[in-house]
């Protein structure tokens, strides 16, 4: 069984353009993101997701130089871009991390995929209800499935949002979702990157740290960004 874990991303972000490679204590957002990602069980097969355009060049170039896999697809069809990158890599379940979840939890990744496959889901996430904060955000789903699937995502917002298609219909497949049940403190709370202001609070959190970016879990971050509140 081979899984991928996919992270999501392009250069010129509408409203922090450059966000992926901008940095925190001399380190690109896209370090910290794939440090968390290294803490998987299945960390063997991490790929970064980019478009073909020149302006998604600058990820290209991180890739090669930290010798990271990268796939490079359809800049504004991102659900053809994650399938495409799941079929050349011969993946048999995709993860889908988007480039601005930089708080990403790796057990609660081997959890989601755990749940795949031993219960061959088509489908699982924790994002349904938003139990867990924004930017903690975890999808797994099986590559044949969508694969069958991405046909009938004939809307813009279906090919923009990788797996809106499957919330709005969920008797699609076999799906799973799990949810958040062990801090009430935690559900809804904001800390995907997705402004300026967004990166510097994160910023601030990061540089308050005592350990490891990597040695928090997602309750620890939490209670970091609720302390920073």
């Amino acid at each position: 069984m081979k899984v991928g874990i996919i992270v999501i991303c392009r250069f010129n972000s509408t409203r922090l353009p450059g966000k992926i490679l901008k940095e925190i204590k001399g380190e690109p957002l896209l370090t910290y993101i794939l440090e968390k990602l290294q803490q998987s069980k299945f960390h063997a097969n991490i790929v970064i997701a980019t478009s073909e355009e020149s302006t998604d060049q600058p990820i290209v170039d991180y890739c090669n130089q930290k010798h990271i896999p990268y796939f490079r697809g359809d800049l504004k069809n991102v659900s053809q871009r994650f399938n495409d990158c799941m079929q050349y890599f011969g993946f048999d379940f995709g993860v889908r991390i988007n480039g601005d979840n930089i708080f990403t939890d790796a057990k609660l990744i081997d959890r989601a995929i755990k749940l795949a496959i031993n219960n061959n889901y088509d489908f699982v996430s924790n994002v349904k209800g938003r139990t867990f904060p924004t930017g903690m955000s975890v999808e797994v789903v099986s590559a044949k499935f969508y694969q069958k699937q991405i046909k009938y995502f004939t809307k813009s917002s279906d090919q923009e949002h990788v797996t809106l298609h499957f919330y709005e219909n969920e008797n699609i497949g076999n799906f799973h979702f799990f949810t958040n049940h062990e801090m009430e403190e935690a559900k809804g709370l904001k800390m995907a990157v997705d402004t300026q202001n967004d990166f510097n609070f994160v910023s601030s959190i990061i540089k308050n740290m005592d350990k490891p970016h990597y040695a928090y879990d997602w309750k620890e971050i939490t209670k970091l960004y609720l302390n920073e509140h």
